[in-house]
């Protein structure tokens, strides 16, 4: 996943592979997911096939050599990345659906 983040990042790799890079790692670190993981099997479903078939796409979609050299960054940097953008969207994903929730709750 550090490849994939490292590859969206990279100013070689084509526009819309850095989207969906970015989506991909978006999605993978988000807790909010298409089917809600509380429901037996099927919750994680959507977790082990859309998450490793985007990192399959991206992949396939980056110029061979950004992903190995991207490889190489990854596998010799080992701290995890960080992104206070990502987390400031996920906590006013939150924030919104605590909102609403207590609005709709209301009524």
């Amino acid at each position: 996943m550090y490849t994939v983040w490292l590859v969206a990042r990279d100013s070689r790799t084509p526009l819309h592979t850095k989207i969906l890079a970015f989506v991909v790692g978006a999605y993978a670190f988000s807790p909010i997911d298409l089917i809600p993981d509380f429901i037996p099997v099927i919750g994680y479903l959507d977790d082990l096939l859309i998450v490793p078939a985007g990192i399959w796409l991206v992949i396939k979609m980056t110029p061979k050599i950004v992903i190995h050299e991207n490889r190489e960054r990854a596998r010799l940097h080992h701290s995890t990345p960080i992104s206070r953008v990502a987390a400031g969207v996920i906590i006013g994903l939150w924030l919104y659906a605590i909102a609403v929730s207590i609005y709709l709750w209301g009524y």
